[in-house]
């Protein structure tokens, strides 16, 4: 397929571009800051997105939702980038949707997504249990009781996670197991006796949470998926997720860039506007030719999930380990040409630095996915 948008993608991404200029401006960044936000992102904005029919966009017609595959949500999420717009789009309506939609029995299916394309229910991913990435290290025990299940353990950096009404909480069913077998995944309500939840702020000024699970009692019908095979599926999810992460901080790094262009045609120095130095427009020129490079890896990504291409996992890992670099190296080089001023609150483009660190490091970092896609490669 060439790597090119249809005419109704490029539509959705003008529609995108001018709706979050209008209503999540990166000023507001500093607003939800400064208002020391409990939700991280502003309340108002979610119902606004949702009428947009974002929430909708993975979802099944047969579940009230527009179908419209990952190609088209990543030109919502690339702009998000672009505005460092904070919102529950990723945690409700990509990874929790594609979850239910890939393993979700009927019911489930027809109780919850058009719950969550309507913007009646709220959900999100509890996965990581340590500091870093790891959805082979679960520790989190689902002891069998009968027909119920008994929830103990801990999980960290769940994003979204005191906003959201129901948790889909990856845990161990088979104790004798210390890897991949054995995972399964369980849909629970937040509201359920024995759940604590720790509600940290990040330094992108969004919320993420530690959730504490003592003896949580839940039902096996509340099982997503099948009993201890959770982990192919959520492996599948999380390549997803990656590639619309990538598509985030490739909105930062074209923002970045734009911005910083400006600039260096504006600032004066020595009597001479920067734009003229040759070693920043060397520097200008690698960084373009960067996040040209990385539009088509992030676009092929994309395309290999709407046609379940089978190397997707392999294509997923190179657009987020790609993304990663090109955003470090994005965010630094806009507040090394922006100079000391840069590194002020007066200008919004120390901003983005603060986003991109979370995201580069959310469901694994550069090392990471060069690792996996190694790994995949049999090295």
């Amino acid at each position: 397929m060439a790597l090119i948008l249809t005419d109704e993608q490029q539509m959705l991404k003008e529609s995108a571009k001018g709706f979050l200029a209008e209503h999540a401006p990166v000023k507001e960044v500093r607003n939800q800051r400064d208002a020391d936000s409990e939700t991280g992102y502003d309340r108002n904005l979610w119902p606004k997105m949702v009428e947009m029919g974002w929430g909708a966009i993975l979802v099944p017609e047969e579940f009230g939702g527009l179908e419209f595959g990952n190609v088209g949500m990543a030109q919502i999420t690339e702009e998000t980038g672009r505005t460092l717009t904070a919102s529950p789009l990723l945690s409700n309506a990509i990874i929790s949707v594609s979850l239910i939609k890939e393993i979700g029995n009927q019911n489930q299916k027809s109780m919850l997504l058009p719950k969550i394309a309507s913007g009646e229910l709220m959900m999100t991913l509890a996965i990581d249990e340590t500091s870093h990435h790891n959805p082979e290290r679960v520790s989190m025990i689902a002891s069998e009781n009968g027909e119920r299940f008994i929830l103990n353990g801990t999980k960290r950096f769940v994003i979204d996670g005191s906003t959201a009404d129901k948790l889909i909480v990856v845990a161990r069913t088979n104790q004798d197991s210390h890897d991949k077998s054995g995972i399964t995944l369980f849909i629970v309500d937040k509201e359920l006796s024995g759940i604590s939840v720790e509600r940290t702020k990040m330094v992108d000024g969004r919320n993420s949470t530690f959730i504490s699970f003592n003896d949580v009692v839940v039902e096996k019908e509340d099982i997503l998926g099948e009993k201890h095979k959770g982990f192919e599926p959520l492996s599948n999810v999380l390549d997803i997720a990656n590639v619309h992460l990538a598509a985030e901080l490739l909105g930062i790094c074209q923002e970045t860039f734009d911005r910083t262009l400006q600039y260096l045609k504006q600032r004066k120095q020595f009597g001479s506007l920067i734009g003229s130095f040759q070693a920043l427009q060397h520097r200008a020129a690698n960084w373009w030719s960067e996040i040209e490079i990385c539009k088509s890896v992030v676009l092929k990504a994309l395309q290999a999930f709407d046609e379940n291409d089978a190397r997707s996992s392999f294509l997923a890992s190179i657009a987020k380990a790609k993304l990663c670099e090109i955003a470090e190296l994005s965010t630094n080089e806009a507040i090394q040409m922006h100079g000391g001023i840069g590194m002020t609150d007066e200008y919004e483009i120390g901003f983005f630095i603060k986003r991109a660190r979370p995201a580069q490091m959310l469901f694994g970092d550069h090392n990471y996915h060069v690792n996996k896609f190694a790994s995949k490669c049999g090295y």
